[in-house]
């Protein structure tokens, strides 16, 4: 798995002091940069080759502002061109989200899904979550 932490902004909060629902995706993408950057390394933009095609998150504890966050990512399923990634944030040692996200490995010249390269797919089959890992 990739572990990712951060401190929560002001700005990332609502009147009561919640983390805005609307901030986890931006969260979960960055804590996503290592799947990135195997893809394209140094993450230079003119070798982008991927397109998130889906995601969802189930929140179930409230996010605070006060407390840093600790996001985990593995990948749940590995396909022909996608992947899909499971990712978990916890604040205080409480879970409070669950995200899954779909990722196309796309080619832009044919504007179709290309196969993901085979040294790419042996570095991510490391981060293969465990059928025995409780939800990730």
């Amino acid at each position: 798995m990739y572990y990712y932490d951060l401190s929560p902004r002001y700005s990332e909060t609502d009147a009561m002091g919640h983390i805005n629902n609307t901030v986890l995706p931006v969260w979960f993408e960055k804590a996503r940069d290592p799947i990135f950057e195997l893809f394209m390394p140094g993450r230079e933009l003119s070798k982008a080759n991927l397109i998130t095609v889906k995601y969802e998150i189930e929140f179930s504890n409230e996010i605070r502002y006060e407390n840093d966050v600790q996001i985990s990512t593995g990948i749940k399923k590995i396909g022909n061109s996608s992947l899909t990634v499971v990712q978990r944030l916890v604040q205080n040692d409480v879970l409070c989200a669950i995200g899954q996200t779909t990722i196309v490995h796309f080619d832009y010249k044919t504007k179709k899904p290309g196969p993901i390269p085979e040294t790419i797919r042996q570095q991510l089959e490391a981060h293969i979550l465990s059928l025995k890992s409780p939800r990730i």
